[in-house]
């Protein structure tokens, strides 16, 4: 059974860059949010396209994993992206999982879709809490640097 986690932040830096950020260089995480991002590789295709699959080193709940993450949607009318797991650790626990974020003006909001692989498995808040650290960090880079 498909299940939703949903959480909404407030950014204060241009709705267009956060976005373009996050369409366009999600690999530059590892420069600007280091704590959670050890490695980001571009596998196929490229940055911002619908198709690009990328390798992601990552810390989430304390613990190191790896995903490759493929860009199933983009829409820049309403300024969404949802990406997919292809293969990684995510999916041992959840063997269907997609994220999509969505961004207005002044606010982020994420949605994690996913089912879980067993009734005990929790719910993914870890890469929630991931996904809103994520925010802040580009938020502030976005703001200093421009």
């Amino acid at each position: 059974m498909s299940q939703k986690l949903e959480a909404t932040a407030e950014i204060q830096s241009s709705a267009d860059k956060f976005y373009g950020f996050f369409k366009n260089r999600m690999s530059d995480l590892v420069n600007i949010f280091p704590a959670g991002f050890k490695s980001a590789q571009v596998i196929e295709g490229q940055e911002g396209s619908v198709g690009a699959v990328l390798l992601y080193n990552f810390v989430a709940g304390g613990i190191t994993q790896t995903v490759t993450l493929r860009t199933e949607a983009i829409n820049d009318e309403q300024r969404t992206v949802t990406y997919k797991p292809l293969e990684g650790d995510v999916l041992k626990l959840y063997p269907s999982y997609q994220f999509t974020i969505a961004v207005s003006d002044g606010s982020v909001k994420w949605t994690i879709e996913y089912e879980k692989a067993l009734p005990v498995v929790p719910p993914p808040e870890i890469y929630m809490v991931l996904a809103l650290a994520c925010t802040k960090a580009v938020d502030a880079y976005l703001l200093l640097s421009h």
